[in-house]
Formats: C-alpha cells, sequence, structure tokens
C-alpha cells in the first residue's frame, strides 16, 4: 500500500470487519489503487468493481465521507501535499505533462525577477564558501548545482554527506559566505529548523522553493512550479532554474570562472575521465 491512500486506507482498516462482501470489494480496491480512486465517481467505481452505485455509496457513509467527492477531494488534498496520485484522467499523459513543464518554464521566464537573480548569483560567486542544502525530493535538485557551480569556483559543499549531520556544516561560516537551500515538496520537518537556524545566523541564503513553502528569512527567495498531473511533481522548471543561476555565478566570475572550467577541462582530458 502507498502512503498515499493512508487516510482511507486507516479507516478501511477500521471498519473492516463491519463491511458487507460487496463492500469489501470496493474497499479493496480503493486500498489497493489509491492513484485511481481520485479519479472516479460512485458510478464509475461500482462499473469497475462490479457493485451497485448503492453498495459504493453506502460504503463511503460507514468511512465517515458524506459521498465519494468528499473521499476524491481527500486524495487531491493529499497529491497537493506532494504525495503520489493522479488527479486527471488524461487520454495523452505525455502530452499532458510537457505542456504543464512548458507552463511552468513560461512562468519561471515571465516571473523571475532578473535584479534579484544578479545578486544573488553575484554573492554566490564572491563568497568564500557555498554551501548547499538539499533533503528528499530536494536532493537532486542541489546535488545538479553543486555539480553545475563546482565548475564554476571553488569551494561548493552540499550537505549533509552521508552518513554526517548539519551541524558541523552550518556552524562557522561567516557573513561573506553563501548558503543555497533547495526546499521542495515533500520536506522534512528538519527544513524548517535549519531556515530558522540560517536566519539567526551570519551566512546569507539562497532559496530555491516551491510555492507551498511558508515564508521564511532568506536572503533571496526563488519559487519554482512542480505542479503536474501525473502522479509526481515537475523539476523542469527547478532545473531550469538551476541552470539559470549557476549561468549567472559564471558570468559574474568572469575571466576567473572561465580559467578554472578550461582547467577542470584539460584535468578532464589528462585523467581520461569523460568519453566524447
Amino acid at each position: 500500500m502507498t502512503a498515499l491512500g493512508g487516510a482511507i486506507a486507516d479507516r478501511i482498516d477500521g471498519a473492516w470487519q463491519a463491511l458487507s462482501p460487496q463492500e469489501q470489494r470496493v474497499a479493496d480496491f480503493l486500498r489497493s489503487r489509491p492513484d485511481e480512486s481520485a479519479l472516479y465517481n460512485s458510478s464509475e467505481l461500482a462499473r469497475r468493481t462490479g457493485v451497485s452505485k448503492a453498495t459504493v455509496s453506502r460504503l463511503f457513509r460507514r468511512l465517515g465521507f458524506a459521498d465519494s467527492q468528499e473521499a476524491r477531494d481527500l486524495l487531491r488534498a493529499q497529491r497537493g501535499a506532494g504525495l503520489p496520485v493522479a488527479v486527471a484522467d488524461e487520454t495523452d499523459p505525455v502530452g499532458a505533462q510537457a505542456a504543464r513543464d512548458v507552463l511552468h518554464l513560461q512562468a519561471l521566464a515571465s516571473g523571475l525577477d532578473r535584479v534579484a537573480l544578479h545578486a544573488a548569483a553575484a554573492a554566490v560567486a564572491a563568497a568564500p564558501r557555498v554551501v548547499i542544502v538539499g533533503f528528499r525530493s530536494a536532493f537532486p535538485i542541489a546535488m545538479l548545482l553543486r555539480q553545475a557551480l563546482a565548475q564554476a569556483r571553488p569551494d561548493v559543499r552540499l550537505v549533509p554527506e552521508q552518513g554526517q549531520t548539519l551541524g558541523e556544516e552550518l556552524v562557522g561560516l561567516g557573513s561573506a559566505d553563501v548558503v543555497v537551500v533547495v526546499g521542495i515538496r515533500r520536506r522534512p520537518a528538519v527544513l524548517a529548523e535549519v531556515l530558522r537556524a540560517l536566519a539567526a545566523a551570519a551566512p546569507r541564503t539562497v532559496l530555491i522553493a516551491d510555492p507551498s513553502l511558508p515564508p521564511s528569512g532568506s536572503d533571496w527567495r526563488f519559487d519554482v512550479g512542480i505542479e503536474s498531473p501525473s502522479p509526481f511533481d515537475s523539476y523542469a522548471a527547478a532545473a531550469a532554474f538551476v541552470s539559470m543561476l549557476a549561468g549567472g555565478v559564471l558570468e559574474a566570475l568572469g575571466a576567473a570562472g572561465a580559467h578554472r572550467v578550461a582547467a577542470i577541462g584539460d584535468a578532464y582530458e589528462t585523467l581520461g575521465e569523460l568519453g566524447e
């Protein structure tokens, strides 16, 4: 069972013994396929499970819902919190996903504060040290940013490293240092503590987040759209922003950045690390 259907699955488990065999058939469908359950009304559920519409309606009442729509609303709310559930019955899911990604990219291009981006990139370029923080879904985005920045400048760390904690990584940073925090949902609770600690400490902070993250005390915040017609969030805009920020850093570094890129290219060739 996926975590997605947790609330409904718990209700089913609690009421299971009191359900009729027909109701149990529908309940099994809801519990085993919560991603599909968000798409169907009572008539569709009845057809897919081979029971009457009245049986479906009776089951939802036993589970504490007014009707199937209330249960679907719960599943959709869980999707809004980042749980993997489809909330649209797309005939062309690939096209729908691509279209939504295009919308996110257009929103990023039209809404991005260029002045703030330039200032954040300049701060990252000038910082003695850059620390990048990312958890769960945000970690690949943080890793992508670290990989790009490491080609442009030295002293870029991705934390926490495997088996390590954050405390030793964040203590001792100075006012000229920069911490980039990637806060894409679903975020662990510790992220809020990290943001509060950074707000009370010296380093400047760049926050890359989705709009669901509450306001924080970061110096620069950049929101990216992640909503998706698929059961999983989209990271197209987040990846695009990483490219924009890293490109801005390289530009701000000027000749120093170009020399580092060239030196790294020479090292690749000497070590034979990259293929064609």
